[in-house]
């Protein structure tokens, strides 16, 4: 099964752009379709300070964009597991597991960029290119 070795960047580079996709998904609207204000007071209105509503909007929507094209991966990565982890803390955790509305998929979402911050953007990146934070170990050691 070593073949499938030859495979990995392929993983890492859909990992991204589905990743990526997902949290400009959820992003998009509540930057460029009026719902960035209302976002922010929902935050507010949960306990947490206002301000990390606009961090939220934009890890998902500029974030997910960075994913895409495999720029400062790890760290992106970083912030989509944090904004994932307040999510299931805040809003899904209450709705249990696999209920409507419950915490599989931030969890799904939340395990995709720890594989990411691990292993970095791989190869097929902008990150590998310019030698960057977010390459993984593989391609460092194979330059070394």
């Amino acid at each position: 099964m070593r073949f499938l070795d030859r495979l990995q960047p392929l993983a890492l580079l859909a990992s991204r752009v589905v990743l990526g996709t997902i949290m400009i998904g959820h992003g998009y609207g509540k930057v460029f379709r009026g719902g960035l204000h209302p976002f922010v007071q929902h935050i507010g209105s949960m306990g947490l300070p206002s301000w990390l509503g606009y961090c939220s909007a934009f890890t998902e929507f500029f974030g997910g964009i960075l994913l895409i094209v495999g720029l400062f991966t790890r760290c992106v990565s970083v912030a989509v597991m944090i904004d994932m982890a307040v999510a299931i803390w805040k809003v899904h955790w209450k709705n249990g597991m696999f209920a409507k509305g419950g915490y599989e998929f931030p969890l799904t979402l939340l395990t995709v960029a720890f594989t990411l911050v691990l292993f970095g953007a791989g190869p097929v990146a902008i990150d590998a290119i310019r030698g960057g934070i977010g390459r993984s170990s593989s391609t460092r050691s194979k330059k070394a």
